[in-house]
C-alpha cells in the first residue's frame, strides 16, 4: 500500500500520470463526479490551514467521497498525550484515507508506518509539502505547457520553506532547470539541499539576495511568505518578514511571459496591485491544488484496491 510522504516518493512518470488525470478532471468533472461514493477521507490537521485542508475536502466531495477529521490539534487526542502512531491506527478503523499536517517534521512518515490506509503528507513542520508541489506543477504545465528549459527564481523564506524544498525536488529531474535563489541571508537555501539535489545533479543555480538585478531572467517566480511560526524568536522574524515585497514596479523589467506563483497565504510579501497583473497565477495555483488532490486520492485508493 502506497502512501505519500516527499514528492521523491513519486517517479516522473507517476506525475505525469496525475497531471493527466488533473487535466482530464478539468475536462470531464462528470466522469468523477461518483467515482468515491462510500469512501471516506480523513483530514487530521494538528496545524492551522485554510487552502491544504479545503481543498482536500473539496477534492473528496467533488469526487462523491465523504469528509471527516480534526483542524487542530486540541480537538483530538493529541491534546490528551496521545502518539501520531496510535492515531493513525485508531483512524484507519473510521476512513479509507488519510491526510495528514503536522509542525513536527517525520510526523507524516511515523502516521504511514502505523496506518493501515494511505496517507497523504500535507504538511510536516519544515520538511516538504509533496500535494502542494503538485498545485505548483499543474500550475506550471498549465501555463507553461513544459517543465524543461525554464529558469526559476524562488523568493523569500528559503530556509524553512518546505514548498521550496519539494518543488526544487520535483522539477530537478527535468532537463536544462536553472534556479535563482533569492533570500537574506539568514534564510538562505540549507546547504543539504543545495548538496544533495542541486550539486548532485549538476543544476546550475545562483544565490543572490537582489530581487530586481533577477528578474530579467525569469521564466517563473515563485514567492513565499517569510513564516512568523518556524521561528524561535520574534525579534528575527520582525527584522526579517518584509525583506521581499513585490510590487508592480519591480515587475519593469520582467518577461511579458513571467509566472508569479506563491503557495499562500500571503501577508504582504506581493502587493495587491499586482493581482490583477495576468502573470499572477497564485489563485490559480489554489484551483489546480484541488484538481491535482482529486487525482491523488483516486491514485492511491486505486493501487489501495478500494476503488
Amino acid at each position: 500500500m502506497k502512501s505519500i510522504i516527499d514528492i521523491l516518493d513519486f517517479t516522473v512518470e507517476e506525475l505525469d500520470e496525475l497531471i493527466a488525470t488533473a487535466l482530464d478532471i478539468i475536462d470531464n468533472p462528470n466522469k468523477y463526479a461518483h467515482i468515491c461514493d462510500g469512501k471516506k477521507l480523513a483530514t487530521l490537521f494538528f496545524e492551522p490551514s485554510t487552502r491544504t485542508r479545503l481543498s482536500f475536502e473539496a477534492a473528496m466531495y467533488e469526487l462523491g467521497g465523504n469528509v471527516l477529521g480534526f483542524s487542530e490539534a486540541n480537538s483530538s487526542s493529541a491534546a490528551k498525550g496521545e502518539s501520531i502512531a496510535d492515531t493513525a491506527k485508531t483512524v484507519s478503523c473510521y476512513a479509507d484515507i488519510i491526510a495528514m499536517r503536522h509542525p513536527k517534521e517525520g510526523a507524516a512518515f511515523v502516521a504511514a508506518n502505523n496506518a493501515s490506509i494511505p496517507v497523504i503528507n500535507a504538511g510536516d513542520g519544515g520538511h516538504c509539502h509533496p500535494t502542494q508541489t503538485l498545485a505548483d506543477l499543474l500550475t506550471i504545465r498549465r501555463e507553461k505547457g513544459r517543465f524543461n528549459n525554464l529558469t526559476v527564481g524562488l523568493c523569500g523564506d528559503l530556509k524553512f520553506g518546505r514548498t521550496v524544498h519539494s518543488l526544487i525536488n520535483a522539477l530537478s529531474r527535468y532537463s536544462n532547470i536553472k534556479f535563482v535563489l533569492i533570500s537574506p541571508e539568514e534564510l538562505k537555501l540549507p546547504s543539504y539541499v543545495k548538496k544533495d539535489i542541486l550539486q548532485k545533479n549538476n543544476i546550475p543555480y545562483e544565490q543572490t539576495t537582489d530581487l530586481e538585478a533577477a528578474m530579467p531572467k525569469l521564466d517563473i517566480l515563485y514567492m513565499t511568505r517569510v513564516q512568523r511560526e518556524r521561528f524561535f524568536n520574534e525579534e528575527d522574524y520582525l527584522r526579517l518578514k518584509d525583506s521581499y515585497i513585490l510590487t508592480p514596479d519591480k515587475l519593469k523589467n520582467a518577461k511579458s511571459d513571467l509566472s508569479i506563483l506563491h503557495p499562500l497565504p500571503r501577508v504582504n510579501e506581493i502587493s495587491v496591485a499586482i493581482d490583477n497583473d495576468p502573470r499572477a497565477c497564485y489563485f490559480k495555483q489554489v484551483l489546480n491544488g484541488k484538481y491535482m488532490r482529486m487525482a491523488l486520492i483516486l491514485k492511491l485508493l486505486k493501487e489501495a484496491g478500494t476503488i
